[in-house]
């Protein structure tokens, strides 16, 4: 039996943060019910490709799978008092809709919990409701930039212009963080019979993401030296040329260092007074880098990882990202699925990366359509009522 059976998650996120975080748990088995904008639905349905249907693109398929929708307008009284039907006979209810508009609706956390006393409340916001940008809207990038990131890269190639990371990476990032404060509130709620009230702030979520290295020697107080990581911040760390491409190569510890300059040809460079003096102030990498670079186009791809593999030295190809979907190690565990879907035809599927001893694989619903499941839900209510004769 999935783990999350029997658990009723009713869906108010948009986009990528909320969706992927109850997207996680769906793969569980919770019964997640996406509460729509009726005819447009969630915007990430217009994300990516959508043949033949705009409504039902790449990136939907992928974040909302294995759910219900129902669309309703919350303006409407009719559609409002669905919802608070669903709500009361929820496990979690998740919104990202700011706290006044929200408010306005009638559901926030006490119009909620006197719905449904044990309710686990979940509100994703862009930043923290008690701090001074707490009624600001968030996005990716403004995320991305507030957290500092975007002047990450400028530290590694020179170009001083701030960028973002090429990924939806802060969206993502509060997503995983949204999706353990539903399963530990959830374990909360089965040893104490309490529900509660959850925030799940962009900005401090992926602010600890990012700062979990990048903090170094700021982290003490005063800062003995300036924030970042400088191994990751390292122009020479870079994937290396090769006769036919290019190659991550981590020479992470002491014992893998003197078998690579081994296999390089080098290894009268860990002696030089020059790499000494670098090690002792633990600023030597750059050299191993610079000669790994010299090195390494003298063979193949293949001639180069067939080496390292024999030398128990960490390496792979660096691919380009339409290589990765017919990786071997992929193609061997069955990571990607081609599916047939009766609305936008057959597809490549990812399938939940986690494995679970005590849950046996399982076929994953469809994303839905827009109110795809509307009338059995209402179906639904309309009979456990107790108000039903």
């Amino acid at each position: 039996m999935p783990m999350l059976s029997g658990i009723r998650i009713v869906d108010l996120t948009t986009v990528i943060f909320g969706p992927y975080a109850t997207q996680m748990l769906a793969d569980l088995g919770a019964e997640v019910i996406k509460v729509e904008t009726p005819g447009i639905g969630d915007i990430s349905r217009y994300l990516g490709s959508g043949v033949p249907d705009p409504t039902m693109g790449s990136i939907h398929l992928t974040v909302n799978r294995g759910k219900r929708s129902i669309a309703l307008d919350l303006k409407q009284p009719g559609d409002a008092a669905v919802l608070r039907d669903l709500v009361a006979t929820a496990d979690v209810f998740f919104h990202n809709v700011r706290g006044k508009a929200i408010a306005r609706l009638g559901f926030d956390y006490d119009a909620c919990k006197a719905l449904k006393p044990d309710i686990i409340y979940v509100h994703g916001t862009g930043f923290a409701q008690d701090g001074p940008y707490a009624d600001l809207q968030a996005y990716d990038d403004v995320i991305q930039a507030a957290s500092g990131t975007t002047s990450l890269l400028p530290r590694v190639d020179g170009d001083p212009r701030p960028r973002y990371f090429p990924s939806l990476i802060a969206d993502k990032v509060a997503g995983q963080f949204g999706a353990q404060a539903i399963l530990a509130a959830l374990v909360h709620k089965l040893r104490t019979g309490e529900g509660q009230q959850v925030e799940v702030p962009m900005f401090e979520c992926f602010s600890s993401f990012m700062l979990t290295e990048h903090l170094r020697d700021a982290a003490l107080d005063p800062p003995i030296g300036p924030a970042g990581y400088p191994r990751q911040l390292d122009p020479t760390r870079q994937p290396f040329p090769t006769r036919d491409g290019y190659l991550a190569i981590v020479p992470y510890t002491v014992e893998s260092t003197a078998r690579l300059m081994d296999l390089l040809g080098s290894a009268d460079l860990l002696e030089t007074p020059e790499y000494e003096a670098a090690k002792a102030k633990g600023q030597h990498m750059p050299i191993i880098y610079s000669e790994i670079a010299r090195k390494t186009p003298a063979k193949t791809n293949a001639e180069w990882l067939a080496l390292f593999a024999a030398n128990d030295i960490p390496a792979m190809a660096a691919r380009d990202l339409q290589d990765v979907t017919d990786d071997p190690h992929f193609v061997a565990t069955g990571f990607f699925r081609h599916r047939a879907h009766p609305d936008v035809g057959t597809f490549r599927e990812m399938q939940p990366p986690v494995k679970y001893g005590a849950m046996a694989p399982r076929d994953l619903g469809f994303a839905p359509r827009v109110d795809g499941d509307g009338a059995a839900i209402r179906a639904e209510l309309v009979a456990t009522s107790p108000m039903t004769t």
